[in-house]
């Protein structure tokens, strides 16, 4: 063989090792692009995966805002090969309903508070906050992704055939109130709206009856007096939700860092 043959059979072994290579880097960034996403399967290169999913979140709060961000987040991620159609409150089935409709295949996924759901899955009380718990972010981050906090949310909704992805979360919540509540005996006797689980059961030890309404439907139910005050989420959400215009005082508890899942069938 000529040295002028040698070099270029040489030059060809590069190109097509360089090649190779190169394809191997981008297949790989792909894959890690897809699979970082937790708790989704290995996706086809063929038609898109589409899903449904709803929230807690009412539509025009800052909360749908950025559930809606997520949505494009992951379709970006996954170079469209995931979609996610973001529902609000009540698209598809009232929210305390979503638990049961995921589970049946109604729709695909659902993003709402655990708490909601400790009648069915006893475990969703400390996944989330509670009172004498973790108040700070770095404190549940640690305990989910390092201490088995993912481990033990994903074995309790495991139980239910659905898949805990992750948690997402939210400022402190609050007290809207259209009565003055200066100390813990005024809580006796008043109505109020909390989400459930043993926040619920220490107010009613303390002689408030509770009531259980999803967000959409707090601001009719002061405004009508069928209750007094209602506990929901941060500033943010309130205010969109008009809180703020019915009830003007405003009771705000020592520092939680409450936690939305997102689930999925």
């Amino acid at each position: 063989m000529s040295k002028t043959a040698k070099a270029e059979k040489i030059t060809g072994e590069k190109k097509s090792r360089r090649s190779f290579l190169k394809g191997a880097a981008v297949a790989t960034g792909a894959a890690a692009g897809v699979m970082g996403f937790p708790g989704v399967m290995r996706l086809s290169a063929q038609a898109p995966i589409k899903w449904k999913m709803q929230t807690a979140w009412d539509a025009g709060t800052v909360g749908f805002t950025k559930f809606q961000d997520f949505g494009k987040k992951v379709a970006e991620m996954t170079e469209n090969k995931l979609q996610i159609e973001c529902l609000p409150a009540g698209a598809i089935v009232g929210t305390f309903e979503m638990f049961d409709a995921v589970k049946a295949g109604v729709f695909d996924a659902y993003h709402s508070f655990d708490v909601y759901w400790v009648g069915k899955v006893p475990a969703c009380t400390f996944l989330s906050s509670y009172p004498f718990g973790m108040d700070r972010p770095d404190q549940w981050d640690t305990w989910f992704w390092y201490l088995g906090g993912r481990e033990v949310a994903r074995e309790a909704y495991g139980k239910h055939n659905l898949m805990y992805l992750g948690p997402v979360q939210h400022d402190d919540n609050l007290i809207h109130s259209k009565v003055p509540i200066r100390s813990f005996e005024d809580f006796k006797g008043k109505k109020i709206r909390y989400p459930g689980g043993i926040i619920a059961d220490i107010y009613r030890a303390a002689g408030v009856s509770t009531v259980l309404l999803p967000g959409g439907e707090v601001y009719p139910a002061l405004e009508k007096g069928v209750i007094d005050a209602s506990d929901f989420v941060g500033w943010a959400v309130n205010y969109n939700l008009g809180f703020a215009e019915i009830a003007k005082y405003v009771i705000i508890g020592p520092p939680s860092t409450p936690r939305l899942p997102h689930l999925v069938h």
